[in-house]
């Protein structure tokens, strides 16, 4: 994780859950962290099965030239990756934990830029996790995205954030759903072995 916006908004998320795996939505305080609202999503289940965006700050708006607000989170994505990344946000609800995504941005125009999109479980009242707090963020400054809006974004690789940043000691970041490699595995089968690795190594210590 490099970039200031994921690590405070991941910071934020580890501080609010306290002990438990992931807050409670009533948690989030928007005026707890002003500076970045205008990067944070919040993602939502629909009756419909998909993944939609309830809230998306203005910057995310802008980076796509429109309101995101009830759009499905896999319309961002290339041709191709929809399925595989509406997978992935189900899974980190499910399993309740969240994940760090590396992707490529591609404008109308044929620019580039590479991107942090963080993704967070977040618990309703009732106990379940069904929705997602996030934030997506430019890794280098680029002029061009202030003008010409991105057409998709592209995943590079995707990771599980199985530690604390800040002043607790850091996890290392493990991959858990490269595209190509795991066309073949579920996402709850990756999920369970990189936790188990996680145990292991922490007993090991």
């Amino acid at each position: 994780m490099r970039v200031q916006t994921t690590i405070e908004i991941f910071d934020y998320w580890n501080r609010i859950r306290g002990a438990a795996d992931a807050p409670l939505k009533a948690q989030v305080e928007p005026s707890a962290v002003p500076h970045l609202l205008q990067s944070l999503f919040i993602l939502e289940t629909r009756e419909e099965g998909d993944i939609a965006f309830r809230l998306a700050g203005t910057r995310i708006c802008d980076l796509f030239g429109r309101d995101l607000r009830g759009a499905r989170f896999s319309s961002l994505w290339a041709n191709g990756q929809h399925a595989d990344i509406e997978r992935t946000a189900m899974g980190v609800m499910d399993h309740v934990l969240p994940a760090l995504f590396n992707a490529t941005g591609y404008s109308t125009v044929g620019h580039q830029a590479s991107f942090e999109i963080i993704m967070m479980p977040l618990r309703s009242p009732g106990g379940a996790c069904d929705r997602l707090l996030g934030a997506i963020a430019p890794t280098a400054a680029a002029s061009w995205l202030e003008i010409v809006p991105l057409e998709f974004l592209a995943l590079d690789r995707s990771r599980l954030l199985p530690g604390k940043f800040g002043n607790a000691e850091a996890a290392e970041l493990r991959p858990i759903n490269e595209i190509v490699a795991a066309k073949s595995v579920g996402f709850g089968q990756v999920m369970r072995r990189m936790v188990s690795q996680l145990l292991t190594s922490a007993e090991a210590r």
